[in-house]
């Protein structure tokens, strides 16, 4: 039995949409469970809408989300004349033929079939023609003639066995007039000279593979295993587009979803093992199968992949989380000193009830900003009775050697006193002078992870 190879072939015309990316990461984990090969093959036929920064987004966003493939990206504009090869020899033995309809016939036959709310075909009419009665002034396309008798069974390992009556399958075109091969030619060239094992992708694609099997078929090559994953849809039930908000990984990146987050939630939108929720990289690898895909769409859920966000920030350590965090803010907001340790020791507390890096980046302002700004609504908290409490906490704070939570609670607790208030009459100013906000960490927290100079600057500014 050959080893197991699979691949994920976006075409570079625009940002990988996250439908790709679990495609990718499906026939990724299928491949290294069976212990076979992955490979990368970026389909840039369309010369006008192919861009080498979205193949470049691609190949970087597969990293990010931590899928390698093995060798080379196969890149197949480079194997043009291996697909055109194979169209001449389709034709020269009679699986093909040249279609000399022109481009207004081709309109007119549409335009028809649209008046009468049916989907257009072509109607085979070079089919049973010879060369000879072709007219001279027009470049022929050569379509591939399909079986037109009985039906095909694709034998699909997510779906089970799907049958089509031949006669549904339209002699597609495989090279165009300008002598340039179709996906569908180019497809199925690429992945027989790949010896592409397991093809695994969307289920939009079922039609194209009841046409390619027939290429297959027909130049007697070894037929690869078909599995056809349910789409992704948006919460309203539709199909996800790339025109949809966060339908890229850069969507996700940027407010701080980690790689390993959205990598678990992909794997566990439509495919279960048991009832197990968290998986490690190993763990995706050992328990994948094709088995375990479900056969129905799934939906995107951005508030399940927060919370899923949510469990790694919890319980990865916090080395990984400062280092996520440190590359999160070089690439998207101000880059953090990565020697200073106030940060770091500061995570265990940051990091509560944050669901992503940017909660951790909002909620460490104050440790990465030198100087805080306080809004006008805020400021209003800090009324005449706020800053004489301010005032004396920084009488007894300055002379404190040792600022454990202790001996700041015995400061805190005799305020509360002396100024009949409670802990929030206390704690509330203190908040707004040492972070700029009401909102932020618990104040304990905040006190002893601010440099003592920086707690006296601050207080001094606003008492």
């Amino acid at each position: 039995m050959p080893k197991v190879a699979t691949r994920f072939a976006p075409s570079p015309t625009g940002p990988l949409h996250i439908g790709g990316i679990r495609t990718a990461l499906f026939n990724w984990l299928y491949s290294k469970n069976q212990k076979g090969s992955f490979f990368l093959r970026i389909e840039d036929t369309d010369k006008e809408r192919s861009k080498e920064e979205y193949k470049n987004q691609i190949i970087q966003s597969l990293k990010w989300i931590g899928i390698e493939n093995d060798g080379n990206e196969y890149i197949q504009s480079k194997k043009i004349d291996d697909h055109i090869k194979v169209a001449n020899e389709l034709l020269k033995n009679g699986h093909a033929y040249k279609c000399y309809c022109s481009n207004e016939e081709i309109e007119e036959q549409k335009k028809r079939a649209k008046q009468k709310k049916i989907p257009y075909t072509y109607d085979r009419k070079w089919r049973d023609k010879s060369e000879a009665e072709g007219p001279k002034d027009i470049k022929p396309a050569i379509r591939f003639k399909s079986r037109i008798d009985g039906s095909s069974i694709l034998k699909d390992l997510v779906q089970g066995n799907i049958e089509i009556e031949n006669n549904t399958i339209e002699d597609f075109i495989i090279l165009r007039n300008d002598g340039s091969p179709t996906y569908n030619l180019s497809a199925s060239v690429d992945d027989h000279l790949m010896n592409i094992t397991h093809i695994i992708r969307g289920d939009d694609h079922k039609i194209n593979t009841f046409k390619q099997m027939q290429i297959y078929l027909a130049m007697k090559w070894e037929l690869p295993s078909f599995a056809h994953i349910p789409l992704i849809h948006t919460t309203e039930g539709k199909k996800l587009s790339k025109r949809d908000k966060a339908s890229t990984l850069e969507d996700y990146s940027k407010i701080g979803v980690m790689p390993e987050a959205l990598r678990n939630y992909l794997l566990r939108l439509g495919w279960s093992f048991k009832d197990k929720e968290i998986f490690t990289l190993e763990e995706s690898i050992q328990h994948f199968s094709l088995e375990g895909i479900g056969k129905s769409p799934s939906k995107l859920d951005i508030s399940r992949i927060l919370s899923m966000n949510e469990h790694y920030i919890k319980h990865i350590s916090e080395n990984d989380l400062f280092d996520h965090l440190a590359k999160y803010c070089e690439n998207y907001k101000d880059k953090i000193d990565t020697k200073s340790t106030n940060i770091k020791k500061s995570l265990s507390f940051l990091k509560n009830k944050a669901k992503t890096l940017e909660d951790i980046y909002n909620n460490a302002q104050y440790l990465i900003k030198d100087k805080i700004k306080i809004s006008s609504e805020d400021q209003k908290l800090l009324d005449s009775l706020s800053k004489t409490i301010l005032n004396g906490f920084l009488k007894e704070f300055v002379n404190l050697t040792n600022i454990n939570k202790e001996n700041l609670e015995k400061i805190i607790n005799n305020l509360i006193k002396d100024n009949k208030t409670n802990f929030k009459g206390v704690g509330q100013p203190l908040r707004v002078a040492l972070v700029g906000s009401k909102f932020g960490p618990g104040i304990y927290d905040i006190i002893m992870s601010l440099d003592k100079n920086k707690v006296i600057e601050r207080l001094k500014a606003v008492s």
